[in-house]
């Protein structure tokens, strides 16, 4: 998930931070808070202590419009990226953005953001398409592929990690509309997929695959945006893989001003992805509560981006969040603790509004600081990929991924809507018992 667009390839990215120092020791002791939420709501305050709700409400809508209006209405595919401020002609799409835009339209028709009708039909020819058409290999689908016809794009690998982002919003569809056609493609989609095959005769699963070199030589063995990968796959119903590849994974420990969770020198966004689904409040496993996990890793990033301010004179207390993003220079891995890439002074919104439910008042004064005070980030579909305030730098860009991952914690920090309808699925349930999850 590091890459978006063809501007730099997974394996560049990978190789990127696996030359960034890292302070780590072996897993341990990280994850032993217990809690429902973060800090904020641990203290009593609710959502309308900390937010003016028409901003997340306009987020909410932004957002929606994104994935409505830039995604093919032939095949449902969105796009990987689009023009918040004119027309735009490229058709390049993701099967994560994808996969976010069908969570979105969940969401979307329970606010009633558009027609319950055109909302299911879009839903509908999106798994009809993804199912029937789509090329895939054993059930997983190429990371980008041409919105209009679905031919594999730039080269991509068939991806393991973004076809499980796919894959969520499928399940979430099924267990949302309770309809016979999308639960029967739902189940089709999921079931095909051979995990066991992905596995290619190890413990831990391939990033992925490509007809012209086979399996990348890349693995998910490290914490990151794995864990709703190895659920799905533990959980299959069809091809599961053993539930001691729930273990194979390392968890290195980081340390960082007193702060101590797991995590490896990686952007922000790998501690926000599996959470946009998967609901790990209040429960842990035998190495530690993610979410609480999440929470202070949120919390070491801010710590982190304002350690920077004498450097970057626009980070405080109501203006930071670095996560993988576009920038002046290009699209960038960048992030921290400890420093990953060339960082400049650039402001990532999604950093923030990724994980509201982790720091609800702290993120949502930047989100709101961002909305009032640069209006030059803001467009039709929400905030920009990123910007730069030093240098007077916006980006034109909506990036899927970042517009998603925005939309979805909104959601679940106001209603829990994702959470709550998401988790339905027995297949979940089953994989969360079989690694050994339990309540606090």
């Amino acid at each position: 998930m590091l890459r978006r667009g063809a501007r730099l390839s997974r394996r560049d990215a990978l190789s990127l931070i696996g030359k960034t120092a890292a302070v780590a020791v072996t897993a341990g002791g990280a994850g032993t808070l217990h809690g429902a939420w973060g800090e904020d709501r641990n203290l009593g305050l609710g959502p309308a202590t900390v937010l003016r709700p028409a901003l997340l409400d306009s987020l909410q809508r932004a957002s929606f419009r994104f994935f409505w209006e830039q995604a093919s209405p032939i095949t449902g595919l969105v796009k990987d990226r689009a023009s918040g401020r004119t027309g735009d002609q490229r058709t390049l799409s993701s099967i994560a953005a994808t996969g976010f835009g069908l969570t979105a339209l969940c969401i979307a028709d329970s606010r009633r953001y558009q027609s319950p009708d055109r909302i299911k039909r879009r839903v509908t020819t999106t798994l009809d398409f993804l199912l029937t058409r789509a090329p895939a290999v054993n059930g997983f689908f190429y990371h980008y592929m041409d919105m209009n016809g679905g031919a594999r794009a730039v080269g991509s690998e068939i991806s393991s990690i973004d076809t499980a982002i796919l894959l969520c919003g499928c399940l979430i569809c099924r267990e949302y509309f309770q309809d016979s056609q999308i639960s029967g493609l739902a189940d089709r989609i999921y079931d095909r997929v051979n995990w066991q095959w992905m596995l290619n005769g190890r413990p831990t699963l391939s990033h992925g695959w490509t007809p012209e070199s086979g399996f990348l030589p890349e693995r998910w063995d490290t914490y990151c945006e794995l864990m709703m990968l190895y659920l799905l796959a533990i959980g299959s119903r069809t091809y599961p893989i053993p539930p001691a590849s729930w273990n194979a994974w390392s968890r290195p420990v980081m340390e960082y001003r007193g702060l101590r969770y797991i995590s490896a020198a990686t952007p922000l966004f790998v501690h926000q992805f599996s959470h946009a689904w998967v609901d790990f409040r209040n429960k842990r496993d035998a190495f530690a509560n993610y979410f609480i996990n999440s929470v202070t890793a949120t919390q070491a990033h801010k710590l982190f981006c304002l350690s920077l301010a004498h450097k970057f004179a626009d980070y405080d207390e109501n203006l930071w969040g670095i996560s993988s993003s576009d920038s002046p220079k290009g699209f960038v891995v960048w992030g921290g603790p400890p420093v990953i890439g060339p960082i400049d002074g650039t402001i990532v919104p999604s950093a923030a509004a990724g994980s509201i439910p982790f720091l609800p008042s702290e993120t949502l004064a930047v989100l709101q600081n961002i909305h009032d005070h640069f209006p030059a980030a803001w467009t039709r579909y929400g905030f920009v990929d990123s910007f730069n305030p030093l240098i007077g730098w916006y980006d034109t860009d909506v990036v899927g991924i970042a517009a998603g991952i925005s939309a979805l914690m909104a959601e679940n920090y106001q209603t829990e809507f994702v959470w709550k309808t998401f988790m339905k699925n027995a297949q979940m349930s089953r994989a969360m018992s079989l690694v050994g999850f339990h309540l606090l």
